[in-house]
């Protein structure tokens, strides 16, 4: 068997924890499926907040234990201190890959 399976995610702008200083707006998103961002046309997102979020990506797309943090917890708080923007990482759906598909590797 070559397959496996990743979770698509969304990852959204939600309610800020204190006053939002960067250029975030409550509900702009991306998805992720697979390997890729899709971003809806006209949205833009900040670099910076990105460079926090793409680590957590990977792992949040693979199965993990009900009883791990990484599949309980769901915000990532914006890099900029001075900021209080949340970003949430939710589970959308389980998509299935052949290996074979991904990589030239046996």
């Amino acid at each position: 068997m070559d397959r496996f399976e990743l979770y698509d995610l969304k990852v959204e702008v939600a309610e800020p924890r204190s006053e939002m200083v960067c250029s975030h707006k409550v509900g702009d998103s991306f998805l992720v499926q697979g390997e890729n961002l899709i971003f809806d046309a006209g949205t833009s997102f900040s670099m910076y907040a990105l460079s926090a979020i793409l680590p957590m990506l990977p792992v949040k797309q693979r199965k993990t234990d009900d009883n791990d943090w990484i599949t309980t917890d769901a915000y990532i708080a914006c890099p900029d201190p001075n900021c209080g923007a949340l970003f949430k990482i939710t589970r959308t759906g389980l998509r299935t890959f052949r290996h074979g598909e991904c990589t030239v590797v046996p």
